[in-house]
């Protein structure tokens, strides 16, 4: 009988023991009704990249090969995509990410009533992945941001979006990492990414991240995945991030971003130790470029920035992200540890160069189709080139797409022209020939590539 009662016992405190343990599990079912009105399925349609029809001598052709040309003669679906997004004010503005509306002609949003709604673009931040979309309709739900970094690691957050089309799917974990790095193709670093367990997926991309008040946290924005799908490792742009490129981009459908105009690199514990530091931390100046923000304000290299703007910096990633926000002309203190011993220094920030007017995304570019900008100096370094205009964007339907450009290659080199700044490039695209073919030269990831290209 005693063991009988021992085992009712073990039980019971098993039972109760579970219902605790449930009872400390967030539960998610209001943040997601009341929230999920705020978010929005996007579909984009791109423009068709027209194909020559080519003149088949059909003759005496077996069938089958008959029907594999003229399958092939056929024209082009317009390319599709779609995303997520939401509603920040009740007036139609809608963020989302840059990657989902891109290259976009047309872009359609759709409700959770299901009504349908033409947006338009207000502009596009291609740096933070962020782009600002326009409805016309009143009387909107729309979502509430969070206090600027008040999330801290192991805080449960939700995301709602359209994973593979699936209209207002909730998924929750917790955040894994604060700051995360994640350089874009060109080098740039701007953004302190939020890491999380949420699972995102295709379709996801633009939708918010909830914390637990149901206040958006951050903007879903990149996956790390061998599959194609979830593993555990998402990325979402924080709000701190958000609020600043949302206001350029009303203000004046741009982004300016602040500009220090150095290389660094971080501090490990030999270094600190030699640079006089009590532990590592910091952003070691390793090179001060010429006539930048930087050099005029006297900072040096072998200088290490331990604070800037009032904001800790802790490693050499933190440097950029705290840059970045700062808008360009204003002047700011910096703490930087020189010979063992700290001092304050005061910086006017600069404007990042090569910064384009990113209103819309549905033009044609320049002459031969292309966005480009000046050729950066992280850029000349790794790929050892001594001057030349990155491309950022390859618009459709254009020669240089004809000609096999892509994002990130490097031009030097335009008929007989050699570039080397923007100035260059304008000029040789003045002198370009029509109708007939022109040797061009670019830089693909540090190797040399000849194409021609054609202007009609």
């Amino acid at each position: 009988m005693a063991v009988f009662g021992r085992a009712v016992i073990s039980v019971v405190a098993c039972m109760v023991l579970a219902a605790a343990a449930r009872a400390d599990l967030p539960d998610f079912t209001d943040l997601i009704a009341k929230n999920s009105p705020a978010v929005v399925k996007i579909n984009t349609v791109g423009k068709v990249s027209e194909r020559r029809r080519q003149q088949i001598p059909y003759g005496e052709m077996p069938d089958i090969f008959r029907d594999f040309f003229e399958r092939r003669n056929q024209p082009r679906r317009p390319p599709s995509a779609m995303g997520s997004g939401f509603f920040i004010s009740s007036d139609g503005y809608i963020l989302t990410n840059n990657h989902v509306v891109e290259e976009a002609d047309e872009i359609t949003v759709r409700l959770i009533d299901r009504r349908e709604f033409k947006a338009e673009v207000v502009g596009v931040d291609p740096r933070s992945d962020l782009a600002l979309l326009k409805i016309d309709a009143e009387d909107l739900p729309s979502v509430k941001f969070a206090a600027a970094n008040g999330l801290k690691v192991g805080e449960w957050v939700v995301a709602i979006g359209s994973p593979f089309g699936l209209d207002y799917s909730a998924s929750a974990g917790i955040v894994s990492a604060i700051g995360r790095s994640i350089p874009t193709a060109r080098g740039e670093d701007y953004v302190p990414f939020i890491q999380s367990d949420v699972a995102i997926n295709p379709g996801n991309s633009g939708g918010p991240l909830f914390n637990l008040q149901g206040e958006v946290v951050g903007v879903n924005s990149q996956i790390y995945t061998r599959s194609g799908g979830s593993i555990g490792l998402s990325f979402a742009v924080p709000v701190s991030v958000a609020e600043e490129v949302i206001a350029q981009l009303k203000d004046k459908g741009r982004v300016d971003r602040g500009w220090l105009g150095v290389y660094i690199q971080d501090v490990d514990k030999a270094l600190a130790e030699s640079l006089g530091l009590s532990e590592p931390r910091g952003a070691l100046i390793a090179q001060v470029e010429e006539d930048s923000p930087a050099h005029d304000a006297g900072i040096e290299a072998g200088d290490v920035i331990i604070e800037f703007a009032g904001v800790d910096i802790l490693e050499a990633s933190d440097l950029p992200h705290t840059v970045g926000l700062i808008a360009p002309g204003k002047k700011v203190n910096a703490v930087v540890v020189r010979k063992g011993k700290e001092r304050k220094i005061k910086v006017t920030v600069g404007a990042r160069p090569g910064e384009e007017d990113a209103t819309g995304s549905s033009g044609q570019g320049d002459l031969l189709g292309l966005d480009v900008s000046e050729l950066t100096d992280k850029m000349r370094e790794n790929w050892r080139l001594s001057g030349g205009v990155v491309v950022d964007t390859v618009h459709p339907d254009t020669p240089a797409e004809a000609a096999g450009l892509r994002a990130g290659d490097v031009i030097v080199q335009l008929g007989y022209k050699t570039i080397d700044d923007l100035s260059d490039y304008d000029a040789a695209l003045e002198e370009l020939p029509r109708d007939q073919p022109v040797a061009l030269r670019f830089s693909r990831r540090g190797r040399s590539v000849f194409r021609t290209i054609e202007v009609d």
